[in-house]
């Protein structure tokens, strides 16, 4: 017996399954870059708070209680992963989540942890 994975699987046509859904190598690397993402619970309420509204983002710097310098970093990742995109309004940047699937793969993520905040309270 090797460390490998067996050579026969007991189930053939629920191990096919199960590969077919497997991601493929480059979606694997957006799904850690989303999931790195993610791992920041600044982001996710800059996620939360663009859910439903376009905000500046001097307004997003305050609504997240941030300086807007830290905020501007959070806001280059999230548009690195295709989460938020900037819209220039004469001198003024406003930021919205995209209609990306990334976007809406960090609410969905977010509105799980509300859910379980939700359970255990």
């Amino acid at each position: 017996m090797g460390n490998g994975p067996p050579e026969h699987p007991l189930d053939p046509i629920a191990v096919r399954a199960a590969e077919q859904r497997m991601p493929t190598p480059r979606n694997e690397r957006r799904m850690k870059q989303l999931l790195d993402a993610l791992c920041d619970v600044t982001r996710l309420k800059m996620v939360r708070a663009l859910s439903d509204t376009t905000l500046a983002a001097g307004d997003l710097a305050h609504v997240i209680q941030r300086s807007r310098s830290a905020t501007s970093q959070h806001l280059k990742v999230l548009r690195e992963v295709g989460a938020v995109v900037a819209a220039r309004q004469g001198n003024v940047v406003r930021y919205t989540l995209s209609n990306d699937v990334s976007a809406d793969i960090i609410e969905d993520a977010a509105e799980a942890f509300d859910k379980l905040q939700r359970t255990e309270s």
